[in-house]
């Protein structure tokens, strides 16, 4: 079992973001980001964080919501967002991790924030679930992600369910043609079936499958393993 521990990684703005951190036994292969919209962690978001760590990543999950005592917006973006990544890059590469070998994986509106870092800040990888606000900025800080993708500085890859209401068929097929202009890989898939997230509050198991949730963890690990080199 990798180690798992709790961090303070400092912010420009003199306060610090709460991390938690999970590193892998012997040497890291390099860093990943997790951004998570909620303000606990799941049975299995713990559960993939700690099989990333024994891939041979260092894993950081950082508390978003921790300006204003943790009472501010739901969602976080613009610079608050862009600091707090940013802190979290700066506490990898104190760590030993090369930039380029820093990821980003990110859920549901988190999600959507991650492709928002890979259009400003240039990184090894970038996965999206469930990343909604596709074309309607989810907030004023935020743009719609058909606009972002074209601007990706860091490979990409979202996956989606197809019967998921927030994230529309039509939308996630103009987010694909709109992500096929970036001047980076990018990668948007939809499977049949899913809901949303097997993860999230609500979520119907009878609409799981098996199958396509091994591959979508599948295409996690080895979209990593492909651009964290």
């Amino acid at each position: 079992m990798s180690g798992i521990f709790r961090e303070l990684a400092p912010v420009h703005d003199t306060s610090a973001v709460p991390l938690i951190v999970l590193e892998p036994e012997g040497h890291t292969r390099g860093g990943i980001v997790v951004l998570h919209e909620s303000r606990e962690f799941t049975e299995q978001l713990l559960e993939l964080m700690h099989s990333l760590a024994a891939d041979g990543w260092t894993v950081l999950a950082p508390d978003l919501f921790h300006r204003a005592n943790g009472t501010g917006p739901e969602r976080v973006f613009g610079e608050d967002l862009f600091a707090d990544f940013d802190a979290c890059s700066e506490w990898l590469i104190r760590h030993g991790v090369f930039r380029d070998c820093i990821g980003v994986l990110g859920f549901d509106s988190a999600g959507t924030a991650a492709v928002l870092v890979a259009t400003n800040r240039r990184l090894g990888a970038v996965v999206s679930v469930a990343a909604p606000g596709i074309d309607t900025p989810l907030t004023p800080q935020a743009l719609a992600l058909t606009a972002a993708v074209p601007a990706l500085q860091s490979p990409w890859l979202g996956l989606y369910g197809a019967d998921d209401p927030l994230t529309p068929p039509d939308q996630v097929d103009r987010l694909r043609d709109a992500a096929a202009g970036a001047d980076v890989a990018t990668l948007v898939v939809s499977y049949p079936g899913l809901h949303h997230r097997p993860d999230h509050p609500g979520f119907d198991p009878t609409a799981l499958d098996d199958a396509f949730v091994l591959d979508a963890q599948t295409r996690i690990f080895e979209w990593f393993d492909s651009h964290l080199r």
